[in-house]
């Protein structure tokens, strides 16, 4: 007897088929096959969950689940001995791929039971369950039924990676390739309503036109590409360009729609907790609007270390003191909606006018700044501009093309950054250790890792280092990295830990090493800073790697 289609065992042998094949049409035929049996409501589940998407990027839940919970639910559910999981996770790496295995041994009779919506409302139940132990309760009732390929799945979810090598992207493409539509019309409609789930149902009604913005989900942000040098610049830039400041801060979205506000972060997350003193000015703009920008600290002209923003970073109560102590300033310098209307397919010169209008009409200039854009013609004048925005306090210049579109999650060469004459790399720590001496209680030492390309989010280790974070930010980092840890050595010394925290490194050179796998190792790494603002898919490459080492 056939499987039913919704049903999540057959959600999640498509999602075996997807991931053993290369190849993107495949990929695509696959999920549209499997997309058009669907009914809408099980259509708008399967395409968030094949996105990689627990909710609608517009809904806010959370389901808070990490990997001591996914741990302790899969040896409660099936007696598995709770010291064998270390070396699961050595050999597979991936926590649906030890919970397939485990459930293989320990419920190979398990028949399939859930489906879609079952998934859905375990999903709902877990955003609002407070607490470990109930969440934990919870997850093992609906993993004791599991089939292993059930539980594979719902750790995969549960974990935020389906790791199957495929992208938002590839699902829109699949959307649209299934119910015969415009590839960019189901793009856009993910983007306005930030659900894809809801595009995939409107893409087989012929309804993706028409639809209307939805604020207060956050847009991807467009990226800039590190330019070589100014040669690198003048090749790629139009005769006139403008020129900014690259701000030493984090990278926000303000969304704003009659009084309320919300600002996220480059990773999606919504961080206005952090900022209550910009909530008023914002508020005060006369439409309602998505603004891009920059976060800094700033006492009047003057630009205060990252170092100071970063106590704001990660803290759920704002002090007193600590707004006294760390004024913010939002700078804003992209509008992509405005007035009833998106504006990411205009040029950035009639964006930018806009927002110069309405930033104008806001009261306090001094909390939200606009961001000041130069013309330039002339390549060369760039060094003494670079030198000017060190000396203001700023990492660098932004170049940017007039004309240039707004590319929602996608780094093109429209917009240039030109940064620090030292090199520096943003990774991803994939293991820590605890240090020696007066840090031998704590977990000081950190081994990290690069994408292998912008399209292959495989992590390739490059270097380890223990010095440039102060006593205070290892403490912190030491209790973040007790709950995520996914496997240890040597008695505990040792910790492979869920990709998650981003720092910037700086280091004296590279170097070819057969020790790490990306065949490259850094010589003296030292962590410039912390870098809460990213994620792991954001780090950089091993082809940004090799140009370094050449």
């Amino acid at each position: 007897m056939g499987l039913a289609t919704n049903s999540l065992e057959q959600f999640a042998r498509t999602a075996e088929a997807v991931a053993a094949t290369t190849k993107k049409l495949e990929k695509a035929a696959l999920l549209g096959e499997y997309f058009a049996q669907l009914t809408d409501e099980d259509l708008a589940r399967a395409a968030r969950y094949f996105a990689g998407q627990q909710f609608a990027q517009s809904d806010a839940r959370t389901t808070n689940v990490g990997g001591s919970i996914l741990a302790e639910a899969m040896v409660a559910a099936t007696g598995v001995a709770p010291e064998s999981l270390g070396a699961r996770y050595a050999r597979w790496g991936d926590g649906g791929d030890v919970a397939f295995e485990i459930f293989v041994e320990a419920k190979p009779r398990n028949q399939p039971s859930l489906t879609l919506n079952d998934t859905e409302q375990l999903l709902a139940r877990l955003s609002t369950t407070r607490g470990k132990n109930a969440k934990t309760d919870l997850l093992t009732k609906v993993l004791t039924k599991a089939t292993p390929l059930e539980a594979k799945y719902l750790v995969k979810l549960l974990s935020g990676d389906l790791r199957i090598v495929l992208r938002e992207g590839l699902v829109e493409d699949a959307i649209a390739r299934a119910f015969k539509q415009p590839l960019a019309e189901v793009s856009m409609a993910n983007m306005l309503r930030g659900d894809i789930g809801e595009a995939a149902v409107r893409a087989r009604a012929g309804k993706l036109s028409d639809i209307e913005m939805r604020l207060f989900h956050p847009l991807k942000f467009m990226l800039a590409t590190p330019a070589s040098d100014l040669a690198d610049i003048e090749r790629t830039m139009p005769g006139e360009f403008f020129v900014e400041d690259k701000f030493d801060g984090i990278r926000a979205q303000a969304h704003v729609q009659d009084g309320r506000v919300a600002i996220y972060s480059r990773t999606l997350d919504e961080i206005s907790i952090r900022f209550p003193e910009l909530h008023e000015p914002l508020a005060e703009f006369p439409t309602d609007a998505i603004i891009d920008g920059e976060i800094i600290t700033a006492r009047g002209a003057e630009i205060l270390p990252f170092s100071d923003l970063q106590k704001r970073l990660g803290r759920k109560t704002i002090s007193d003191e600590l707004l006294r102590s760390t004024p913010v300033v939002f700078v804003g310098w992209d509008l992509l909606y405005a007035t009833g209307k998106v504006l990411i397919n205009d040029p950035l010169e009639a964006r930018r006018a806009q927002l110069e209008d309405l930033i104008g009409a806001a009261s306090d200039s001094e909390r939200v700044r606009l961001s000041r854009a130069k013309r330039f013609e002339d390549v060369a004048a760039l060094d003494d501009e670079f030198d000017a925005a060190r000396a203001r306090g700023n990492e660098g210049l932004m170049i940017k093309s007039p004309a240039s579109l707004y590319k929602p999650g996608r780094r093109g060469r429209d917009w240039l950054k030109l940064k620090k004459a030292l090199a520096t790399l943003d990774v991803v720590v994939t293991t820590v250790e605890l240090g020696h001496g007066k840090r031998r209680h704590v977990l000081s030492d950190y081994t990290f890792a690069v994408r292998r390309s912008e399209t292959d989010a495989e992590l390739l280790n490059i270097g380890k280092a223990y010095s440039g974070l102060t006593d205070a930010e290892i403490a912190e980092m030491t209790e973040w990295f007790r709950a995520p840890t996914i496997q240890e050595f040597a008695h505990g010394r040792v910790r492979v830990v869920e990709p998650r925290i981003v720092l910037e490194v700086t280091f004296d050179r590279v170097q070819p090493s057969k020790r790490h796998k990306s065949g490259f190792a850094l010589r003296f790494p030292r962590i410039v800073r912390l870098r809460p603002d990213k994620n792991a898919d954001e780090i950089d490459t091993l082809e940004t790697v090799r140009k370094l080492a050449s």
